[in-house]
């Protein structure tokens, strides 16, 4: 497919495009706060760390978000369990306090849902690679959602990802296997990498779900049970990513 990979920073036209794009993010998955409060930032402050793709007509098909931040500072080095969450927090921190990142970090790769299934979120990958060994860094860090691990919630996240095909000993989750054929090692679970909370009412409304039982609850789209606490009126999804590192 003939496809035009850029920066926002180089193409600030494609900013609504980029947002009108039709996706399949769950909506419950788009209320976690973190992200709620600083992807729209990643865009606004942080273009160049933005990439958009294009088609032969012109059309947006697909964006990859990443933040850059210092990594190799006391009370980080590891990578965190917070995940998703946490490199945000941290990359804004970062940023506010004037501090100088040596680290990219993923936050986010989208394909239209028109366009999924032909290749384009590898391309995607390969150009954020591209872009933080431009921008100068020697790394970048993912906390990577498993595609297919919706399928089984009841499964330990611990267990799923390092789970490999008899085949070629590469992992059995899709979107894990494109990292790895990138080059990205998977290097730990992050089990607190996105945490969304909320009433009962908005649970009901997010999943069409009657979520009045206590206990587990499997969510579509959701990668492990969400806790509901019918006598005390809220539900908790706590997600679990997977550590995936690239050297680029």
């Amino acid at each position: 497919m003939d496809l035009e990979i850029t920066t926002l920073a180089e193409r600030p036209e494609l900013h609504a495009p980029m947002w009108q794009m039709l996706d399949t993010w769950d909506e419950f998955v788009v209320n976690d706060p973190i992200g709620w409060a600083y992807v729209g930032r990643i865009v606004g402050e942080l273009p160049e760390y933005v990439l958009v793709a294009t088609d032969a007509e012109g059309k947006v098909v697909a964006r990859a978000f990443s933040v850059p931040l210092a990594l190799d500072v006391d009370g980080r080095r590891e990578l965190p369990a917070g995940g998703w969450d946490q490199v945000m927090l941290w990359a804004f921190s970062d940023l506010r306090h004037g501090r100088e990142p040596d680290t990219v970090s993923a936050i986010e790769i989208t394909v239209a849902t028109d366009r999924q299934g032909q290749g384009i979120s590898g391309r995607m990958l390969a150009a954020m690679r591209d872009n933080a060994r431009r921008l100068g860094f020697g790394q970048v860090i993912a906390p990577v959602r498993p595609s297919a691990k919706k399928a089984e919630p009841q499964t330990s996240i611990d267990e799923y990802a390092y789970r490999t095909r008899e085949s070629d000993d590469l992992p059995h989750d899709p979107w894990l296997r494109v990292h790895v054929r990138a080059g990205g090692v998977i290097e730990k679970v992050a089990h607190t990498s996105m945490t969304v909370s909320g009433s009962l009412d908005q649970w009901r409304k997010w999943t069409g779900l009657p979520f009045d039982t206590t206990g587990p609850v499997e969510v579509p789209g959701a990668l492990v049970p969400v806790h509901c606490e019918a006598e005390r009126g809220y539900a908790v999804y706590v997600e679990p990513n997977v550590w995936v590192r690239h050297q680029v």
